[in-house]
């Protein structure tokens, strides 16, 4: 997921409304649409310069990154990291852009960056760490979730993702261990119920893994995906009409997912 900074524009543009100068930062409930009009309209005043016009381009990138519109959000970080190569937001926020993009080796080369920039951005390691395991490379994945850890102590996500690779390490106790932890930090964290869910069904520990379907699907209903996977432990439990319920529900929310 693609994290936004909003970062502070100095007013030496007075000669801009003010309206103009809060839109652009995001204040007053801007829409990304009203954001980029308030952006644009200070970037064009030509009243914007050096690391606030670079501040001022990296808002307005990130206004088109919430719309999905990646090809005008790239090019306004492009140009900001250009005014001020020092400016760590604007690799983390282009790196967000191109890891929604699918294009994941640029979006490292970005985070990378940021790091370098600021040793201390968890949010750059917790997404670089996505990556990595997007990728398959499961132990740079973990390394940089451990980083988070030991930055961020009480972050649910890095211990969450953490999680998720050791799974696919087929380390399952270690995942485990780090989805108890998730939960601990946000006993409402969905995700962490269902995938902690997978690790149980995986170790073969059925009771266990319908505990935590349940959890998740009572957290959120709309869940099908979890509806699915309690519907077929449900079967393998000796509950077929259960099972054949929650498959069947799973079907209503998405047809994909219930077959």
């Amino acid at each position: 997921m693609c994290v936004l900074l909003l970062s502070a524009i100095a007013t030496e543009a007075s000669a801009q409304t003010q309206q103009q100068i809060d839109w652009c930062n995001g204040k007053g409930g801007a829409t990304p649409d009203l954001q980029i009009g308030g952006c644009t309209a200070l970037i064009q005043s030509g009243k914007v310069q050096g690391n606030n016009l670079a501040a001022t381009l990296g808002n307005r990138g990130n206004a088109y990154a919430d719309k999905r519109d990646y090809d005008r959000a790239i090019p306004d970080f492009d140009q900001a990291i250009l005014i001020n190569p020092n400016y760590a937001n604007a690799y983390y926020n282009r790196g967000a852009t191109y890891q929604d993009r699918g294009d994941n080796d640029r979006a490292i080369a970005d985070f990378d960056q940021a790091i370098r920039l600021n040793p201390n951005d968890a949010r750059a390691f917790i997404n670089r760490g996505v990556v990595y395991g997007r990728k398959g490379d499961f132990g740079r994945a973990i390394s940089d979730f451990d980083q988070v850890a030991r930055l961020d102590p009480n972050n649910a996500d890095a211990y969450f993702n953490r999680g998720n690779n050791y799974v696919k390490k087929s380390e399952l106790d270690r995942a485990i261990e780090d989805y108890n932890q998730a939960i601990r930090i946000r006993p409402d964290h969905r995700a962490v119920f269902a995938s902690r869910g997978v690790a149980y069904v995986k170790k073969g520990d059925l009771a266990r893994a319908l505990a935590d379907y349940d959890k998740a699907i009572q957290l959120n209903p709309n869940d099908a995906l979890t509806l699915r996977n309690r519907g077929l432990v449900k079967h393998q439990q000796g509950d077929t009409d259960g099972g054949n319920a929650d498959i069947a529900a799973a079907g209503r929310i998405n047809p994909n997912i219930g077959r």
